[in-house]
């Protein structure tokens, strides 16, 4: 097994996503957007608890990390590449593991990194934000991990950019229940270390099943 290999792919992902800022970008700028109109309709309320303001930056979130899910697989299916990755010796989970830790760290930190303006604009005390951005930070990774699984089962599949987000968003539920249950402890002033442990936990879950679960889809659909 060549142990470089993973590294040597989430090299090329990086590369491969930095050469276009502009899709990097896309996310992000739906994120904004779709958190500002969320700011908008809950100031028209006239109420904006911690909990609404959490759930507004969190499906904005949910929302933009599936922009760019669809292209996890979709170019190197196109150009032939994904066969060379199922014909290597390194096992393809860790190469899946690799592809889906680029998409973190080009999209999912990038929005973790967004929610401190999002929390400003939407002026979350302190209590509230930081809790906010931390349970951004353990649940982003369940999110690229997840869509993993997702994206390979639908990798070359036409209209597969409409398909993937109906078919993923119900996966993330969990994810969004425990990151504003800790949040809205954490607004209350009561402690929030069950929540950020069951979400180091789905973490954890998810970098060990998610990665298997995506190579075997993929050795589906190209088998």
């Amino acid at each position: 097994m060549n142990a470089s290999a993973p590294l040597a792919l989430l090299r090329r992902e990086l590369l491969l996503g930095l050469r276009h800022p502009s899709e990097l970008a896309n996310p992000v700028v739906f994120y904004f957007i779709a958190a500002f109109l969320f700011g908008i309709a809950l100031r028209g309320q006239g109420v904006q608890p911690p909990g609404a303001a959490a759930a507004a930056l969190w499906v904005a979130a949910l929302l933009a990390a599936t922009l760019s899910l669809p292209g996890m697989f979709a170019s190197d299916y196109e150009d032939g590449s994904l066969e060379q990755l199922l014909l290597a010796e390194t096992p393809l989970s860790l190469l899946v593991a690799a592809k889906a830790a680029a998409h973190w760290l080009l999209t999912g930190l990038p929005l973790t990194v967004a929610a401190i303006p999002a929390v400003l604009f939407f002026q979350v005390p302190l209590q509230g934000a930081l809790p906010l951005v931390l349970t951004l930070l353990l649940g982003t990774p369940v999110l690229s991990l997840t869509g993993a699984v997702l994206a390979a089962l639908t990798v070359g599949l036409r209209g597969s950019g409409i398909l993937l987000p109906v078919l993923v968003l119900p996966f993330y539920v969990p994810v969004l229940l425990f990151a504003l249950a800790a949040v809205d402890n954490a607004a209350q002033g009561l402690p929030i270390r069950g929540e950020i442990y069951m979400l180091a936990a789905l973490a954890v879950l998810a970098a060990t099943l998610m990665p298997p679960a995506a190579a075997a889809a993929l050795r589906s659909r190209l088998g």
